[in-house]
């Protein structure tokens, strides 16, 4: 077995398809390589894959490994490219990750409002549609085209008065109604949607 001080033997022989040669190459610079990369990710699992990517690219190098002179230099450049690709790598990830995650709340908690909102309005029209005739024609002038008791008024050939007294009666309804459904109410309040 040869001395592991003779890395330019070593390296000839790896580069000749010697696979015990290689492993001492390995055994020297694996755990090297990974603690520079831990160094730098901070992360056990992705130091590994860098030390495991640097030694492959080594053995698959064959002949070309018969030309480096300076092996440390030559095996901390390689660590040192693999290290910051995947910190990079990493990098953008957690880019994504971030972006998925308020995509994805974003769209669930619009896509939940959405639902409140729908519930309630439905409601509504369920407490409107059981108002008297001419209350639901005044609450929908009023409440909902937003006209005043006068515009009514003219409109329907009833008294400002009568207008408004059967407002109170539907709004009076609408109220007692609704607070079947007070935890919708209240839902869309805190969300800010009503």
């Amino acid at each position: 077995m040869q001395a592991v001080s003779d890395m330019p033997a070593l390296l000839r022989s790896t580069a000749e398809g010697d696979e015990v040669a290689f492993k001492q190459v390995y055994d020297c610079y694996f755990p090297k390589i990974q603690s520079f990369a831990f160094r730098i990710l901070h992360d056990h699992e992705y130091a590994q894959e860098v030390a495991q990517e640097v030694m492959l690219e080594v053995w698959q190098m064959g002949d070309r490994l018969k030309v480096i002179r300076d092996f440390d230099a030559f095996f901390k450049t390689l660590s040192k490219r693999r290290t910051i690709d995947t910190w990079r790598r990493l990098q953008l990830k957690q880019v994504v990750e971030r972006e998925i995650q308020v995509d994805w709340k974003g769209s669930n908690e619009e896509t939940e409002q959405h639902v409140l909102l729908n519930e309630m309005r439905q409601i509504i029209e369920e407490a409107i549609h059981k108002l008297p005739p001419q209350q639901r024609t005044v609450y929908r002038l009023c409440q909902q085209q937003g006209l005043k008791y006068d515009e009514a008024a003219q409109r329907l050939d009833i008294t400002p008065a009568t207008v408004q007294t059967h407002m109170k009666l539907a709004l009076k309804f609408m109220r007692a109604y609704l607070r079947q459904y007070a935890d919708i109410a209240v839902l869309l309040i805190i969300l800010n949607l009503y």
